[in-house]
């Protein structure tokens, strides 16, 4: 795999911090801690139809959680309260390195900003997403966690 580089960061109220990390490091430390969490904020529909982060290979299923609720494009008010719920069923608590994840990086650092500024100390975003932004020809695929070869499956 590709060297891993850290590619910023961002406080959030009362010092805390949001990360943004390559998707090389994000799997390295997803491979490292047993008790970190990968939070997948994209759409129902992306994950059945783009894929999903496949994370078998160390012992974990990501997290599911829309931050935008699929089919009316509405931010999701519940995400703190779904997320909360999902990750207390899993053992997971304030101090849990949480990785969020979304197409390309936006909506996923909304996300760890949600979930921070509710008390999680080691929110971090996964800069470019499962797909990558797009590029000069705005297609996606380039970059992100797909293009890098980190294991993923059709939903």
């Amino acid at each position: 795999m590709p060297s891993v580089v850290r590619k910023g960061r961002e406080r959030v109220g009362d010092g805390v911090q949001v990360d943004s990390l390559s998707v090389e490091e994000t799997w390295v430390r997803l491979s490292r801690d047993q008790g970190s969490v990968l939070v997948d904020v994209r759409t129902r529909a992306e994950w059945a139809y783009v894929g999903l982060p496949d994370l078998s290979l160390i012992g974990k299923r990501p997290v599911l959680v829309e931050w935008v609720e699929f089919p009316s494009n509405q931010l999701n008010q519940a995400f703190v309260a779904q997320l909360t719920d999902a990750l207390t069923k899993i053992g997971a608590n304030n101090d849990t390195e949480l990785f969020f994840l979304c197409r390309s990086g936006g909506r996923s650092l909304s996300a760890a900003r949600a979930m921070a500024a509710a008390g999680y100390s080691r929110c971090r975003n996964v800069a470019d997403g499962f797909e990558g932004p797009l590029d000069p020809n705005r297609h996606r695929g380039s970059r992100g966690w797909k293009a890098k070869g980190i294991p993923w499956v059709q939903g």
